[in-house]
């Protein structure tokens, strides 16, 4: 009996060591088979998207569906930008950009009309952007407190900087647009305004992308001051170039 006894439990060790043995097995064929995928996938580097375009300008465009994504065309989409999208039901074929893990670059896009969808690009070049500002580049922009608008000590040298304000445009009486970023102090009364002299395609399409926000982070290049008596009459500060435009 005791024999048994031992044997049986001897049989019981053997067979959960067997049942561990070949999960262990199966796991590691499991690993295994996932890291021979893995690599296929990065390599091909192929995502596709479909969706109704919300915002486009210049080169980039927006998809809800490709959540995180800015979406790049390098080229013309019917001999147009980025913008003739707008509105549009597409599919969207793209590639990640190397060392840029928020963009993706379009390589064939297709619009939906009637039911069918039909290629109206094909990109043919290399991505190249000038004015893309990356989330490294971002960092670097210290954040600029404004007091008051006799103080340009706050401002003069600073160059590339961020400021929280209101986006205002105005119309010259020749028609003309002209775009200030108004900022405030802690009270959120009005300080003053930083004229803006530029807006890179970048700059302008996150813009777009922010409509539905009051105020918001402007990534600037601060430029020369306006003078004295000018600021006391009408509290524009200085003039800047605006290279970005975020939440934070």
């Amino acid at each position: 009996m005791i024999f048994k006894d031992k044997f049986s439990r001897f049989a019981v060790h053997a067979l959960t060591l067997l049942v561990a043995m070949a999960g262990l097995a199966l796991a590691r064929e499991a690993q295994e088979s996932a890291a021979q995928k893995a690599p296929q996938v990065a390599a091909e580097g192929m995502m596709e998207f479909e969706g109704t375009v919300k915002v486009g300008l210049g080169k980039y465009f927006y998809l809800p569906s490709a959540k995180g994504f800015d979406i790049v065309v390098q080229g013309k989409i019917q001999g147009q930008d980025a913008g003739y999208l707008a509105g549009k039901e597409v599919r969207v074929k793209g590639s990640l950009l190397k060392g840029e893990p928020s963009v993706l670059v379009a390589d064939s896009i297709e619009i939906k009309e009637g039911g069918q969808y039909s290629t109206v690009f094909a990109r043919g070049e290399e991505a190249t952007l000038e004015d893309h500002l990356d989330l490294k580049e971002r960092a670097e922009f210290r954040a600029l407190a404004v007091t008051s608008f006799n103080k340009s000590e706050e401002w003069e040298g600073k160059g590339k900087v961020k400021v929280f304000g209101k986006l205002e445009k105005t119309t010259t009486p020749l028609g003309a647009e002209k775009y200030a970023v108004v900022v405030f102090d802690d009270k959120q009364k009005e300080v003053g305004k930083i004229l803006i002299d530029s807006a890179t395609d970048f700059a302008s399409y996150y813009i777009k992308k922010l409509r539905l926000f009051d105020k918001f982070w402007f990534y600037i290049n601060v430029k020369e001051t306006v003078d004295l008596k000018t600021r006391r009459q009408t509290r524009e500060l200085f003039h800047a170039d605006l290279l970005f435009a975020g939440l934070y």
